[in-house]
Parts: structure tokens; C-alpha cells; sequence
């Protein structure tokens, strides 16, 4: 059995492109855009450029959500972004986010027109401004945006971190993928925990909070994400598996999920959004 060889850090760090796994050709220590592109443009005033990422149903689930409200004023045109062929580095994409994650959102209907990039970011945006999803009182918001921000720090372990290493990296690596398995089943338990007596995250509001940890959380407790769910053992957080169904089984849930797929189920793939009833 032979060993594998100890790494020993150079003085000075490069990048080696061979050595980046499935995403080598997309991944680079730059920023800034690759090539010239301009985004497509349709008759919303809300314009997402995204992929059914989890971070990106996020946004499309809140959408939805909003519009199972009555708020006309969230109509959206939802472009795909096809970060696998690097069309997250085009220069029109690059305007509204700098930093080339999906997903993106262009509100047209101030002037100048908002840019909003990070998801978490983008949720708080439509929440204020369609007054929804989002408690009053100062102490249930904070509440939220403590579990949405739980989120966006936590989820990278899970999806930069557990999800790199167990399901995209080019060869199995013991040490990290415990490490993070390690992670990723601790914060299980924190969810776990908190939902033992409280039907949504933050109490009996379904809120952004929800919403964002759902879409990462809830799909790993489905045992879709990674196809991790027997390795960390999701059936045993009980309460997150209630709290997954009861928030999976929202109709607006189920027509974001759709929105921006290109992959599995044909019946639920929407490659672009730009009606209610492209959804039907």
C-alpha cells in the first residue's frame, strides 16, 4: 500500500490549473469578466440572472412567494446563467456582481436601476420592499436575519467545503471530507435543535430565514443534495425533516424550485422564467 506523499506549501502560492477538478476551467484566483456580454433583458422590472442552485432558489422560491401573495410588483424575468460554461465572467454579469456568483438581480424599476448580488442580500432587499416575509417586530427581525445570516456563513461549509470534497473533487480525500462531514452534521443539529419546539425557524412566521436554509438544508435533508443523505444519516434530524416537508409543499416552493433547472426531471426543468404561466 503505498502513502500518499505529504504537501508541502511553496514560499509562494500559483495557480495550478491541472490540479482544480471538475470546475478547473472556470475556476482562477482573478476577478473582473473574461469576455464581453451583454445580459438579456425582458418586461419586468425585476431581472434575476441565476441557476436552481440552492442560492438560487432562494430567490426564485422568494419570488414565487411574494406573487402567491398578490404582490404584482414581484413579476421577474428569470435568465439562465450557466456557470459550468463560465457565463457568470461575461462583462454585463459582472456589472450587477462583481464577485461572479449567481445569483444576480437587476431592479429597473428605480432610477439608476438597483443592482442586488448575494442572496441573503437579495431576499432582505424584496422583503422590505414588498413588506413581507420579513417580522416587524424588532426582536422577531432580529431573530430572522440571525438565522439568515447563520445561513450565508454556514452554508460555504457545506457546499464549498463538505460538497467539494465528497461529491466534485477529483479523488476522495479522507481528512476533509470528515472534517466537513463533521461541520455539516453539527449544524444539522443546531437546526435541529432550534426546530424542536418552533414550527418555522424563527417561531410560527414562515420568513426569508426559512426560505434561505431550506434551500440548502431541506435539500440535503430530502437526500438530494450530493446524494448525501444516508452518509450523514439525515434521517435522524427528525425536526428538520418535518420542517422540510411542511415548507416543500408550499405551491410557491414548488414552482421556485423550477425555475432556472436544466438538470434531472424534465417536468421540472424551466430553463427561463418570464410568465406565471410558463410555470402551468
Amino acid at each position: 500500500m503505498s502513502e500518499t506523499k505529504e504537501y508541502i506549501p511553496p514560499k509562494v502560492w500559483t495557480w495550478d490549473n491541472e490540479s482544480g477538478g471538475k470546475f478547473a476551467n472556470i475556476n482562477r484566483p482573478i476577478a473582473g469578466p473574461t469576455h464581453d456580454k451583454e445580459l438579456p433583458v425582458g418586461k419586468h422590472p425585476l431581472q434575476l440572472y441565476s441557476l436552481a442552485t440552492p442560492n438560487g432558489v432562494k430567490v426564485t422560491v422568494m419570488l414565487e412567494e411574494l406573487l402567491a401573495l398578490g404582490k404584482a410588483e414581484a413579476e421577474y424575468d428569470a435568465w439562465i446563467i450557466n456557470i459550468g460554461e463560465g457565463e457568470q465572467f461575461g462583462s454585463g454579469f459582472v456589472d450587477i456582481n462583481p464577485n461572479s456568483k449567481i445569483p444576480a438581480l437587476l431592479d429597473n424599476s428605480t432610477n439608476p436601476p438597483t443592482r442586488v448580488f448575494e442572496s441573503g442580500a437579495i431576499l432582505v432587499y424584496l422583503a422590505e420592499k414588498n413588506n413581507a416575509f420579513l417580522p416587524k417586530d424588532p426582536a422577531a427581525k432580529a431573530e430572522c436575519l440571525s438565522w439568515l445570516f447563520w445561513n450565508m456563513g454556514s452554508a460555504p461549509f457545506l457546499g464549498g467545503g463538505f460538497g467539494h470534497f465528497y461529491a466534485y473533487a477529483p479523488e476522495k480525500l479522507e481528512y476533509p471530507i470528515n472534517r466537513y462531514a463533521m461541520e455539516v452534521k453539527r449544524q444539522l443539529d443546531v437546526l435541529d435543535r432550534n426546530l424542536a419546539d418552533r414550527r418555522f425557524l424563527c417561531g410560527d412566521e414562515y420568513t426569508i430565514a426559512d426560505m434561505a436554509n431550506y434551500a440548502w438544508y431541506g435539500a440535503l435533508a430530502m437526500g438530494v443534495l450530493y446524494e448525501a443523505g444516508e452518509f450523514l444519516d439525515v434521517e435522524s434530524y427528525k425536526n428538520v425533516r418535518r420542517w422540510t416537508k411542511e415548507i416543500n409543499d408550499r405551491p410557491a416552493v414548488k414552482r421556485g424550485r423550477r425555475v432556472n433547472r436544466v438538470w434531472g426531471d424534465e417536468s421540472q426543468q424551466l430553463a427561463e422564467r418570464h410568465d406565471a404561466s410558463d410555470l402551468d
